[in-house]
């Protein structure tokens, strides 16, 4: 789909977006507001505002409606802005807030300068509808896991416990140590661990498919023990362009796991993660963080490394160890996405391209 020059669009509008109902404001060539407009946050209400309007500069926020929008009225010729508001100071914490001046304040920074919106660009379709699957996988196992710990709960308050088995096996096997009073009430929980589970098999044989004939390129990430296909496949599907970076060191940013800065003169206090960017992701990479520096982890540069830094001590040493491990993981995802080279665990047999990523 072709885009406009930004140059030639003499509207800018800025579309504050509602769960049910929108607020545009129109401003022209020298800044004056032509127009207000309430738009219905549905297609039809899309396609009447936008659809017969001369080209136009549109700005609105990251949301859950903005992938479709953003589509939407970019099919109309229009150019499309969508603004981080985590960036963007006047919008995100704008003391006096309401639909139309948060509309108003997009279309006139879009109207000065683009960059100062800090626009973000959306995942193409095809990566947006996969990751739905494994968000709704997580969905699943939240909800199981949910309902597993109300089984254990009621259980003890009975006076009763049910021995520890994986959460996999545990609707079949918690049966036998549910007292007889008890099964009325937690016998249906039981099926329904027993359907989540069965469903989430499922989506696992989606996630195995997509990585062997939609991504093979996950292949190359399954080298790094620790990183099952669960992991493989959301990185490439977040990231989505293995040129995306040209310095590896922003990865880390761009998904939360850099300390957050607030230095000043001398003090420079020791502050969390910033937490941007795919939590799901930022959750695996730390989950395989976590094995890697486990009891259980094989013998890798990666574990030596971030083995040495737990060991350093100070407060909460091995939190940060395995944060900073998550980070230097994706780092090295990032490396072998890049290159076809086979990935070496340990720097004696690794070759100097993959020894450093390691």
């Amino acid at each position: 789909m072709k885009q406009i020059s930004t140059s030639h669009a003499s509207l800018t509008i800025g579309l504050d977006v509602g769960d049910k109902r929108s607020v545009a404001i129109v401003l022209d060539a020298a800044g004056e507001v032509l127009e207000e407009l309430k738009i219905a946050t549905t297609r039809a209400g899309i396609h009447s505002a936008f659809s017969g309007r001369p080209a136009s500069r549109v700005a609105l926020e990251v949301g859950t409606h903005s992938p479709w929008m953003h589509e939407q009225i970019a099919s109309y010729g229009h150019d499309v802005l969508v603004a981080n508001p985590r960036r963007v100071r006047l919008i995100g914490q704008s003391r006096k807030k309401n639909d139309r001046i948060d509309a108003e304040a997009l279309a006139r920074l879009a109207r000065m300068d683009p960059k100062l919106l800090a626009p973000i660009q959306h995942r193409k379709k095809q990566a947006r509808m996969h990751l739905m699957i494994l968000r709704s996988r997580d969905c699943l196992v939240a909800s199981r896991t949910r309902l597993v710990n109300h089984v254990r709960h009621e259980v003890k308050v009975w006076g009763e416990r049910i021995p520890s088995f994986s959460t996999p096996a545990f609707g079949k096997k918690a049966r036998a140590h549910i007292p007889e009073d008890l099964r009325a009430a937690l016998n249906p929980i039981l099926d329904q661990i027993e359907t989540h589970t069965s469903m989430i098999r499922d989506y696992d044989k989606m996630v195995k498919h997509l990585c062997e004939q939609v991504y093979p390129e996950t292949s190359r990430l399954l080298q790094v023990p620790g990183v099952g296909p669960l992991t493989a496949l959301c990185f490439v599907l977040t990231l989505e362009d293995p040129r995306r970076f040209k310095k590896y060191r922003n990865i880390g940013a761009y998904l939360g796991l850099t300390p957050r800065q607030h230095e000043s003169g001398s003090s420079a206090p020791e502050l969390r993660i910033t937490k941007a960017g795919d939590r799901t992701l930022r959750r695996l990479l730390v989950s395989c963080a976590q094995y890697i520096l486990g009891p259980f982890g094989p013998d890798t540069d990666l574990r030596r490394w971030g083995l040495e830094l737990a060991g350093r001590g100070g407060k909460n040493a091995k939190k940060r160890a395995i944060v900073a491990t998550a980070r230097k993981l994706a780092t090295l995802l990032f490396v072998l996405w890049q290159s076809p080279k086979e990935y070496q665990r340990l720097r004696g047999e690794a070759t100097s391209g993959s020894s450093e990523a390691a």
